[in-house]
């Protein structure tokens, strides 16, 4: 065995606050060699990413601090490098990619700029020769027509195109350890075998070493040497990642593998009539250039899609990123401009101005893909829920409202006497339970979920679908499901629809899609599933 690349010894991490010390990570051991996948697993607050960041002493001290144990690269001490010994690692030697794209990427600036940046720094290339190396990593890493993106600001890309940005940032340097912060997590199934394929690839190329955290254990499987299970800050089992997930020795891996999604949807009541019609939506996006930012074209984004929604049914929408889920879902809610039908309970919403549109707001409201963004961080939990009352009832006092805010939280899971604590304070399951709340509050009949899920942990992920079915057949609500997990997918919908390019290429009854696909590309979705 060569010696490690990496190597935790003993590590405990502590945090600091108003006079008290608490402990997050307990007596951490891991090694990395060259060459070598590891995988970090287990729940959200387990302390994977806590661990990670220490390698590069990416968290501030105070308040962080390390009571025991060190780091090791090639045999050198990180904890104890200094500033200078540290610029040189980081980026060039370890390059890190972050969980949430949108936090990383500077939002000013384009991405040739952004990226361009990493190699100036790291590599000292100019940017002539630089150009020609961004558009390959670019490509390899999915996106589509990567000379015309590079003008692009990170707000006019999908969240799976930003996670991909973020991928091509850190492989641009060419790193000998890459620590992958669940780097797939914002992405579609085909979009990830492409991802984890150019990592292999990678890996062998440059022999470079990976140490990836996930709550994903079918990635572990297509991709790790060795698996490490954490819990509550400790290291429950460590061993070769084919051994554990064969024969997993601890109960809380075991839990984690009985944890993958199961079930079948909500029973629909028969003879419903339709709550939601859609015929010929389109959706087009302006194409804008030169200084005056002047329209140019148009590009569509969403092409005539169709479909009907009864109450108490899921329809699922399905698809990589940029294929037109999002948009798709926006547009139904009108809260983008669409061309097409939209009939709500028998009414034309895509005829109605913004004040007509108001008392029809409380039916139909949105659950987005990540918590930390759609909920406002300086709102408590009590104001956050509420907000939707003052809107549309606002003859309620405020013991009224906190009254419906203390019962919406109940029904989530979530203790009520928590609702004075801000967003921070709360994991991200937590937090997707509250953006839930949020909506429920309001009794609305439809919900468009936009990949609520996705950035869980398996066994969140399990309680946050268990909830929703619960809800679904308590109040009849009719879910429009975003998502790219058709595991997922086929334990909650009814019907399913396969985007791609903004356009439909298969639409159908769920088990019937799943079971026998009629088109290529569906068949391609379920085979890298």
């Amino acid at each position: 065995m060569t010696q490690p690349l990496l190597s935790i010894e003993n590590l405990s991490i502590a945090f600091s606050q108003q006079g008290e010390k608490r402990t997050v990570v307990h007596d951490l051991s891991l090694r990395v060699h060259p060459g070598e996948t590891l995988a970090l697993v287990g729940e959200s607050g387990s302390g994977k990413s806590v661990s990670a960041l220490s390698v590069l002493r990416l968290l501030p001290s105070p308040p962080v601090s390390y009571p025991q144990g060190d780091i090791f690269y090639h045999g050198q001490s990180l904890l104890h490098a200094d500033e200078r010994t540290l610029r040189g690692v980081r980026g060039n030697k370890i390059a890190m990619i972050f969980q949430e794209p949108m936090v990383s990427l500077n939002p000013l600036h384009t991405l040739e700029k952004q990226l361009y940046e990493v190699l100036s720094l790291h590599r000292g290339m100019r940017r002539e020769a630089a150009r020609g190396e961004i558009l390959d990593c670019l490509e390899r890493t999915g996106i589509r027509h990567a000379a015309k993106r590079l003008g692009d600001f990170p707000h006019q890309l999908s969240g799976g195109e930003r996670q991909r940005v973020m991928i091509a940032m850190a492989l641009l340097t060419r790193p000998e350890l890459l620590i992958a912060d669940e780097p797939t997590t914002a992405l579609d199934v085909s979009v990830q075998a492409q991802i984890l394929q150019l990592l292999r690839e990678l890996r062998n190329e440059l022999n470079m070493s990976l140490l990836f955290i996930t709550h994903n254990l079918s990635i572990v499987r297509k991709l790790a040497d060795s698996v490490a299970v954490m819990q509550n800050g400790r290291c429950v089992e460590q061993n070769r990642a084919d051994a554990l997930l064969s024969a997993p020795a601890h109960p809380y891996t075991r839990q984690l593998l009985a944890s993958e999604p199961s079930g079948d949807p909500v029973p629909l009541l028969p003879g419903s009539e339709p709550l939601l019609r859609v015929d010929k939506l389109s959706v087009a996006f302006p194409v804008r250039r030169g200084v005056l930012r002047r329209v140019v074209d148009r590009h569509q984004v969403v092409k005539q899609i169709g479909f009907s929604l009864r109450p108490g049914e899921t329809l699922g929408l399905v698809g990589e990123s940029g294929s037109g889920k999002s948009t798709t879902g926006l547009a139904l809610l009108r809260l983008i401009a669409s061309e097409g039908s939209i009939l709500f309970d028998g009414k034309p919403l895509h005829a109605m101005n913004r004040r007509e549109l108001l008392p029809m707001r409380h039916r139909m409201q949105v659950v987005f893909q990540d918590p930390n963004s759609s909920l406002n961080p300086r709102l408590n939990v009590l104001q956050i829920i509420e907000e939707g009352l003052r809107v549309h009832r606002p003859a309620l006092s405020a013991a009224e409202r906190e009254a419906e805010v203390i019962r919406v939280m109940q029904e989530v899971g979530l203790d009520p006497e928590s609702r004075q604590r801000y967003p921070a304070a709360f994991s991200g399951g937590q937090r997707q339970r509250i953006a839930i709340a949020r909506a429920l509050i309001l009794k609305p009949e439809l919900i468009v979920l936009d990949e609520p899920t996705s950035s869980l942990d398996r066994t969140v992920q399990a309680q946050i679908l268990a909830l929703l079915k619960a809800l679904q057949e308590k109040y009849r609500l009719a879910y429009i499901f975003i998502s790219h997990d058709l595991q997922v997918v086929r334990t909650l919908c009814h019907q399913v629809m396969v985007l791609r390019q903004g356009e439909i290429v298969e639409q159908g009854e769920c088990q019937r899609v799943f079971t026998a696909p009629e088109h290529a590309y569906t068949r391609q979705l379920l085979a890298l599933s």
